[in-house]
């Protein structure tokens, strides 16, 4: 029997994706559960599986190319004597795409929709959309995960996963062996932000034109959708004397700036639930969470937004972990779905750039961003009629103007520079 390798769908929004390496040649065999290749989704590379054991007769879309969701990329041959039908097969499929092509381009035609990832029955499993059991009741784990308890002898069937979706990592195994498991520990001395620097832009021929890569043409896509929507900006300027020396006294226990002011955001949207919902054609969605996103810019072009889940319930030290832990993962590409596409609320900080204000663009599915300046050394009027310095930074929040309105904005705001200037020690509890 010869089954086809369909291009998995990893999020909601993913309409085509990217081979980034085969981790089977052609002819070699594959286990059910081992990983067949990486796919490059919107904004992570992630491990795809095989649901059957056989070979991997011939691969129809090679590395570093797209194909789209739902597509046949490869085919898996269920016996050795098969491969050669499977090739051919394979071959075929490839002249009709190549001829199907050039009478595209010989006459253009409407373009037909993208098939859904749903209509072919998938052979690949991908590992961010895996639930703990399959419905032939095998384990989901890693290839890793499985080689370790083979060699020592563990049923896989008795561990708790602690991997997306109750997945089986090595970690459980090792876990299970007695065996020590490396555990992060937080940095001594933190860093201010996660971007010292602006990262150089790669080299380019003149007059080149350099194709967008899959996480510029998520973010494309993205931006355009959301020029769609009413919006409107509300600036406000904010004294961080308290909230620089509170950073001074507890920056060496691992907290970073960063992690101080999703949780100030976090906060205060406690308070304005309205500035933490979102349209939709039904009404006003309000979240059950306070899930802070962080625009982070990647150093080969793009742009990702790490979630902070549930930010006002956790303290400021878990908080500064967890975001060190999810901008290191962001940077190699290993983020879940789940990790930079369900915030409800988002933070663009290029204060850390020297940047004293700028208006940023909403993110679709949300009903506010908060762009945040640096914070700088002023003359000021003081209360008692004299001038002072006091450092402050000019904060600048886009709303959905369809469910949030200037007042709404304003009242937020407001609340939020008087936590941060009057009792920023009430974020460290």
């Amino acid at each position: 029997m010869i089954r086809d390798i369909f291009m998995p769908a990893l999020s909601s929004t993913m309409t085509e994706g990217k081979i980034v390496s085969w981790a089977k040649s052609q002819g070699e065999k594959v286990e059910k559960g081992e990983t067949v290749l990486v796919v490059e989704s919107d904004k992570a590379d992630m491990d795809v599986e095989s649901f059957h054991d056989g070979y991997l007769a011939t691969i129809l879309v090679p590395e570093g190319e797209q194909a789209p969701v739902g597509s046949t990329i490869g085919l898996l041959a269920e016996t050795e004597a098969e491969i050669e039908t499977a090739k051919q097969q394979g071959s075929n499929q490839t002249t009709a795409t190549t001829a199907k092509t050039e009478t595209k381009t010989e006459t253009p035609v409407a373009p037909s929709s993208t098939p859904e990832p749903a209509t072919p029955t998938p052979q690949v499993a991908s590992t961010p959309t895996s639930t703990p059991k399959q419905e032939n009741g095998r384990v989901v784990a890693s290839p890793r995960a499985r080689k370790l308890a083979k060699e020592h002898n563990i049923d896989l069937a008795t561990l708790q996963g602690s991997g997306p979706h109750g997945r089986i990592v090595a970690s459980d195994v090792e876990a299970a062996t007695g065996q020590p498991t490396a555990t992060p520990q937080p940095q001594p001395t933190p860093q201010p932000a996660p971007q010292p620097t602006p990262q150089a832009a790669p080299s380019y021929a003149k007059g080149e034109v350099v194709p967008f890569t899959t996480l510029q043409s998520s973010v494309v896509r993205n931006m355009t959708a959301t020029v769609q929507v009413p919006t409107f900006h509300v600036g406000y300027t904010i004294t961080t004397d308290a909230l620089d020396k509170l950073y001074k006294q507890i920056k060496s226990k691992g907290v970073t700036m960063t992690a101080l002011l999703a949780k100030a955001v976090a906060a205060t949207l406690q308070k304005h639930p309205l500035v933490n919902a979102s349209y939709s054609e039904q009404g006003i969605q309000y979240h059950s969470g306070i899930n802070i996103a962080v625009a982070v810019a990647m150093e080969d072009g793009g742009l990702i937004t790490p979630v902070l889940r549930n930010a006002a319930e956790q303290d400021i030290y878990t908080l500064s972990r967890n975001w060190k832990d999810l901008v290191k993962r962001s940077r190699s590409k290993q983020l879940q779905p789940e990790e930079y596409s369900t915030g409800t609320f988002t933070l663009s900080n290029l204060g850390m750039f020297g940047v004293d204000r700028f208006d940023a663009i909403l993110p679709p599915g949300q009903g506010g961003i908060l762009a945040i300046g640096a914070s700088r050394p002023q003359v000021v009027a003081t209360d008692d009629g004299m001038f002072g310095v006091r450092r402050q930074m000019s904060v600048n929040i886009t709303c959905d103007h369809r469910i949030i309105y200037g007042a709404h904005a304003a009242a937020f705001l407001q609340d939020l520079a008087q936590l941060i200037e009057t009792d920023p020690q009430s974020l460290t509890l």
